[in-house]
């Protein structure tokens, strides 16, 4: 069963209250998504602990209801 765009964003912010978050339904099937995620949360950390981070988010979603996530992920303006 698909992840509705609306569930994804309810999960990244719960994990991500302050973020700005975009997502975007590539394929039209609610399976592959595009994710930006702006948050201060992420500050100072390498980008691959900042995907992990939304990755634990997920709950374990990645690879069941949701198939493909692109992420990007930033603190913010320097």
């Amino acid at each position: 069963m698909p992840m509705p765009a609306a569930e994804l964003e309810a999960y990244l912010r719960e994990a991500f209250p302050d973020a700005d978050i975009e997502i975007e339904d590539l394929a039209g099937d609610g399976d592959h998504y595009k994710a930006r995620v702006v948050s201060s949360a992420f500050a100072g950390l390498g980008r691959v602990r900042q995907h992990q981070l939304v990755y634990a988010a997920l709950k374990g979603k990645m690879g069941g209801e949701l198939h493909a996530l692109a992420l990007e992920t930033s603190a913010g303006p320097p």
